[in-house]
C-alpha cells in the first residue's frame, strides 16, 4: 500500500460531494483502487489507524452503509463502536447536540453518521473535535455512495468524463442520486434525470441534468442505467398510483434497456425491490448488473475516505454539505 499522502485532499470532514475538485476525487478514486487490490488478498488487514476509535452512529437502519464502515475501520486498524438510536439514550429524549457532547467527552477519531434529516449530519460536525462523515443525511447527500459507485463505473469503463448516465427512479428521495448527480458533473459526465413529474425535485433546472419522463427516450444510447429504490419511508402522500403502474412506465425490463447502448451497465444502490424498480433478471445478470461490484468497491472507497481525514490535523476546513467549508 502507499504511504505517500496526497496533495489535493485537504480535509478533515466528508460531509458532501459538493465542495470536492476533479483532482481531489481522483485521489480518493485512486487509493480506493489500492483498497480493492489489498482487500482480494488474504491478509486484508493494515494499521494505519491502529490506537484510533471510530463511533459509527445510525439513526436509520442500513446493512450495507454500515457493514462496509464497520469493515473498513477494522481492515485499517481502528477500534470500531457501532451505536444506533434505538440502543442509546437519544431513545430516551437526549438531544442531538446533547450526544454529541456526550460522544465528544469520549474522544473518538472519528464519527460516521447516519440520520433521518437533512444536515444534521453538518451540525454534529460543528459540535465534534473529531473527523466526521456523512452516511447519509434525509433526502440530502450520501458521499460515499457516490464514489463508490464512480469507483465502480471508472473500474469497468475506464473513465467518468464524456459517459451519459441515466438516474431513474425516486430521485425526489434520493440522497444517492443528488451526490452522484454532483460528482458526475463534477467529472465531466452527461447526467439524465429519468422519472414521473412527481418523483422530481423543483430544483432540477439547477442541478445540471438532461430530465425526461419516458423510460425509452431517456434510455437512448446511455453507458449507464443507475436504478433508485421508491423510498416509501420518505414519502407522505400518493406519489405514484401503484407499484405495478410504476413497474409499467418505470422499471428497467429487457424491452427499456434494449434503448441503452449494447453494453450499458446496471447499477442499483440497495436495497433493490424486484419487480418494482428493476426485473429480477437483470439485476442478475453478470454481463450487465454491477450491483454486487458496487458492495466490494463500498468498502474500498470507506477506507481510503477514513484514511485520507485521518491524516489531516483539526486547524483544516471541512467539505461542507453544499460544497465548501461548513
Amino acid at each position: 500500500m502507499s504511504d505517500i499522502s496526497p496533495h489535493n485532499f485537504p480535509f478533515r470532514h466528508l460531509l458532501g460531494i459538493g465542495g470536492l475538485s476533479p483532482s481531489e476525487i481522483t485521489e480518493i478514486l485512486d487509493l480506493s483502487d489500492e483498497y480493492v487490490a489489498q482487500n482480494r488478498q488474504v491478509d486484508k488487514k493494515r494499521s494505519i489507524l491502529r490506537g484510533r476509535t471510530q463511533i459509527n452512529l445510525f439513526f436509520e437502519t442500513s446493512t450495507r452503509t454500515r457493514t462496509s464502515f464497520e469493515l473498513a475501520g477494522k481492515r485499517l486498524g481502528a477500534d470500531v463502536i457501532n451505536m444506533t438510536a434505538t440502543a442509546s439514550a437519544i431513545k430516551k429524549g437526549e438531544t442531538l447536540i446533547d450526544t454529541a457532547a456526550t460522544l465528544n467527552a469520549m474522544h473518538p477519531d472519528a464519527l460516521v453518521v447516519r440520520h433521518p434529516h437533512s444536515g444534521a449530519v453538518a451540525l454534529l460536525s460543528q459540535k465534534m473535535d473529531c473527523s466526521v462523515i456523512n452516511a447519509g443525511d434525509g433526502s440530502h447527500e450520501h458521499p460515499t455512495q457516490a464514489l463508490l459507485d464512480a469507483l465502480t463505473i471508472r473500474r469497468r469503463l475506464g473513465r467518468l468524463h464524456g459517459l451519459t448516465v441515466a438516474i431513474c427512479g425516486d430521485i425526489l428521495h434520493s440522497r444517492v442520486a443528488r451526490s452522484n448527480i454532483m460528482l458526475l458533473n463534477i467529472m465531466g459526465a452527461h447526467v439524465r434525470a429519468i422519472a414521473p413529474p412527481t418523483l422530481l425535485p423543483g430544483t432540477m433546472d439547477r442541478m445540471g441534468v438532461e430530465v425526461f419522463h419516458d423510460m425509452t427516450e431517456g434510455l437512448r444510447d446511455v453507458d449507464i442505467v443507475m436504478m433508485l429504490r421508491l423510498q416509501n419511508e420518505r414519502m407522505n402522500g400518493a406519489y405514484v398510483p401503484s407499484t405495478r403502474e410504476y413497474y409499467h412506465f418505470f422499471g428497467l425490463d429487457q424491452s427499456k434497456l434494449a434503448k441503452a447502448k449494447p453494453e450499458a451497465l446496471i447499477m442499483h444502490p440497495g436495497p433493490m425491490n424486484r419487480g418494482v424498480e428493476i426485473d429480477s433478471e437483470l439485476a442478475d445478470d453478470i454481463n450487465r448488473s454491477v450491483i454486487r461490484e458496487q458492495v466490494e468497491m463500498g468498502v474500498a472507497v470507506r477506507m481510503a475516505v477514513l484514511d485520507l481525514i485521518s491524516r489531516q490535523t483539526s486547524n483544516q476546513p471541512p467539505v461542507g454539505p453544499d460544497g465548501g467549508g461548513a
